[in-house]
């Protein structure tokens, strides 16, 4: 079944909403380059839309009405927002769920050392990267450190036009005959990327380049070495995220696995007015490495959030069966992106059945690998309901598989959701260059995943 390139479709008023939804867009990557950035941004969003804070409502015992906006993060690194419908809460939920977190360098927690007059910070990649895309290219730190009288201190180097950028280092090629020979794999050790800080000696004694190092953190953040124990530093490509294509017609940036989802998602959640059943969406963390931890989809907080969200309900007897209702009433678009199609690596897309830039958001029925293996696998009733909802919409889609049978496979926060018995399908945004560190999108997709997962806010099932 063919799909049309939207850029055909849209009408020139609609090409100026496009611009302008991708304008946010990219502004929302360069200031979201962590989880905790993304949480932050989300709040200063949503708070401007008249989003109150549930933590405030609970302390307050305030109810909630139909209409009523609310958020609650977690750790400061996953976050949901509810808008109260009309019909009762039991009736279930519109959920669209993304994950804020991305394949990275992270520092460790005794990072700082020096070698032969060099200064560098020890490191341990996260997620599935190809670790050779991570060498000799502008790299940023950010995260935060936290002292032991617990105040936190943010730290973002390598983003402003004043700030020195930080480096992962490769091998010569005049030297590097013997890595050539390597798979790609072990191209580079893991224990070798780790991250060039400094040259400049502070004296004429021993270990004078770290030293040099520990007075510019404690001039600048007030921080001891002692203090890397209690933080969490990312290392991130920097720079912003760009326009790319002579045509300007796609987006060139860090990160967009799967903040293109998230964001997108969390547009549609503060563009929707006065829908029928409650609106949520969830941005979570560590889905890269298997959705672990407490601000994992794994843990319980989404459940926990949603049996506040219930108890504050105006006119709502909260029970447990209220609660389970509530959610195996729902619906959700697991909204994680797609394996866009490549014609430099046609081998791996079998093509009928493969996601292509331009032609809207795809809606994955399984993903897995190996016999759909780790997958959610969507009923084809709710598939159906879902054609229904983008065809009165006017939205366009398509439908994929995450590559040729037993060539890959992937997994997403899915069947974490599926096991409160809500019908739950995988929905996201066509990508090139998965999990590199710079990724690229259609701005016609980040347009029409917008319309998409409002209409399916919006929709009564």
């Amino acid at each position: 079944m063919e799909r049309k390139n939207l850029w055909q479709t849209y009408s020139e008023a609609q090409i100026r909403e496009l611009e302008e939804v991708n304008a946010q867009y990219r502004t929302c990557l360069d200031e979201g380059k962590t989880e905790r950035e993304c949480v932050k941004k989300t709040i200063e969003l949503a708070e401007a839309e008249g989003y109150r804070n549930m933590k405030d409502l609970i302390k307050a015992r305030t109810k909630i009405h139909a209409g009523d906006k609310v958020y609650m993060d977690y750790m400061g690194k996953a976050i949901v927002l509810f808008q109260a419908g009309t019909a009762p809460v039991e009736e279930g939920m519109n959920i669209l769920g993304a994950h804020i977190d991305s394949p990275r360098i992270d520092v460790k927690q005794n990072p700082l050392y020096e070698n032969e007059g060099l200064a560098y910070l020890d490191t341990h990649y996260y997620g599935g990267v190809k670790k050779y895309q991570w060498l000799s290219i502008p790299l940023a730190l950010h995260g935060v450190i936290v002292k032991k009288n617990g105040e936190k201190v943010e730290v973002c180097v390598g983003e402003k036009e004043t700030d020195p950028v930080l480096v992962i280092n490769d091998l010569l090629p005049h030297l590097g005959a013997r890595q050539r020979e390597k798979l790609a794999k072990d191209f580079i050790d893991g224990e070798q990327m780790d991250l060039l800080i400094g040259n400049r000696p502070e004296d004429k004694e021993e270990n004078a380049v770290t030293r040099r190092i520990k007075n510019l953190l404690k001039e600048r953040y007030d921080v001891e070495e002692e203090d890397f124990l209690s933080a969490e530093l990312e290392i991130v490509p920097a720079g912003k995220a760009r326009d790319c294509g002579l045509d300007n017609s796609m987006i060139l940036a860090y990160g967009q696995d799967d903040r293109v989802c998230a964001f997108t998602s969390l547009f549609a959640i503060l563009r929707a007015e006065e829908v029928a059943r409650t609106s949520c969406c969830l941005l979570v963390d560590k889905e890269e490495i298997g959705s672990t931890g407490a601000s994992g989809m794994t843990s319980r907080f989404f459940e926990n959030a949603v049996a506040e969200y219930v108890l504050l309900n105006e006119g709502v007897e909260y029970n447990d069966i209220v609660l389970r209702r509530t959610l195996a009433n729902s619906k959700m678009l697991s909204s994680d992106v797609s394996a866009g199609f490549d014609p430099m690596y046609e081998d791996v897309y079998e093509k009928r059945n493969a996601a292509f830039l331009a032609r809207g958001p795809v809606f994955n029925k399984y993903t897995g690998s190996g016999g759909k293996s780790g997958s959610n696998d969507a009923n084809p009733e709710y598939i159906a309901q879902l054609r229904q909802i983008m065809e009165e919409a006017g939205v366009n889609f398509q439908t994929a598989e995450l590559g040729r049978v037993d060539v890959g496979g992937g997994g997403t926060i899915a069947y974490l959701m599926s096991v409160y018995g809500m019908e739950v399908i995988d929905s996201g945004v066509a990508v090139l260059g998965m999990h590199a560190p710079w990724e690229t999108t259609s701005k016609a997709d980040v347009y029409e995943a917008v319309r998409c997962y409002e209409a399916f806010l919006k929709a009564e099932f």
